[in-house]
């Protein structure tokens, strides 16, 4: 449905105003009727024989008084005019900056200067508002120009498998099909870490009451056959620690979060560390991992897509896909909880996931 053009606000105002000053003038004029006029008798002779009377003062008073009116009018129309575009002058500011940001230039900032005011903070809030969406606009576009990179390898070397294997007919055929089952698992795991990201980005799951503890014991007993083939020594203590969320989703954090501790470890004797509580109203747990130092400046882009320590070693059974992390901090963030991550002092990293606790169950009735 189309709709009617309307008035401009500035415009709306002016009007406002006009009326405003058109109204108080009427008021003023009644006060002078009712108090000045009224006691002015209505006859020929006037006040104690002495003229003038109601009738000449009404008669002498209505013309200045209309002209009066008229000038108050056009005063208010024309002042009131002038201050609205006075005082909506930040608002073209912003729907300048609005306009911009709408045809994809995002790097524009109002920076509206003078007090603090509600077109200031109205101000502040559109820029830290661009400044946020050029980020994330800047992250996707990294997103994706790596994705289609990861994804562009497996399938550049298939179809390099392929060629060699048509030129050569003499090539080794089981060794030609494994290195492809292998390539292609590769890009099977990514991009089902991709479908698990997007997933998680949504927070589109059904919700349920579930265990962290539980989760941490069922993937320390996945993981133990490679923690052993480390000789990583794996630790899971804790207590009872529940929130509310997808099972499969908080499953496959801590999944990602044991694994990740596992492979960046050091080559032998290590050790990780699993410990889960509730700690007043949120479900706290915590991963621990020998290792490597960690360049302070290094941690806070391990969550990034595509990131991998330098320490990863690609052609490992286990080097991922470089998603673990960025599965891990966008299933945190799905369910409303934060993520940090410390490098420990003797090496290593610690992570530490807090969700909300669950919420208590009411309870249902039922029938028979």
């Amino acid at each position: 449905m189309r709709r009617r053009p309307g008035l401009s606000v500035r415009l709306k105002l002016a009007l406002s105003y006009a009326g405003f000053l058109a109204v108080a003038g009427a008021l003023l004029l009644a006060l002078v009727w009712v108090y000045l006029l009224r006691y002015v008798p209505d006859n020929a002779q006037g006040l104690l024989g002495v003229s003038p009377n109601r009738y000449l003062l009404i008669h002498m008073f209505a013309p200045p008084a209309a002209i009066a009116m008229a000038a108050l009018l056009v005063f208010g129309l024309l002042g009131g005019w002038l201050l609205a575009g006075r005082m909506l002058a930040p608002l073209t500011l912003i729907t300048d900056a609005a306009r911009r940001a709408g045809t994809g230039s995002l790097s524009h900032r109002i920076r509206m200067e003078g007090r603090q005011d509600e077109f200031r903070e109205l101000s502040d809030t559109f820029d830290s508002m661009l400044g946020q969406l050029e980020s994330h606009v800047a992250e996707q576009q990294r997103f994706a120009a790596n994705a289609s990179h990861e994804l562009r390898t497996p399938l550049a070397i298939s179809r390099t498998l392929l060629d060699v294997a048509r030129k050569d007919p003499t090539r080794d055929r089981d060794a030609l099909i494994g290195r492809l089952h292998e390539v292609n698992t590769r890009a099977i795991d990514l991009t089902e870490a991709l479908l698990l990201l997007s997933r998680g980005e949504g927070s589109t799951f059904t919700r349920e009451n579930v265990d962290l503890s539980l989760l941490a014991e069922e993937a320390a007993e996945t993981l133990l056959p490679l923690a052993e083939g480390r000789r990583i020594t794996l630790d899971v203590t804790g207590s009872a620690a529940r929130t509310d969320g997808s099972a499969e989703l908080l499953l496959r954090m801590v999944t990602n979060l044991v694994q990740n501790a596992i492979v960046h470890n050091v080559p032998s004797g290590g050790t990780v560390t699993v410990r889960t509580e509730a700690h007043g109203d949120m479900s706290v747990l915590r991963v621990e991992n020998t290792g490597r130092p960690l360049p302070p400046e290094l941690v806070p882009t391990l969550t990034e897509p595509f990131r991998r320590g330098t320490e990863r070693v690609r052609t490992d059974e286990h080097a991922g896909v470089g998603l673990g992390l960025a599965i891990v901090n966008s299933v945190v963030r799905a369910h409303a909880g934060t993520l940090d991550l410390a490098p420990r002092p003797a090496g290593g990293l610690l992570v530490t996931v807090r969700l909300p606790g669950a919420r208590p169950r009411t309870a249902r009735s039922t029938h028979a």
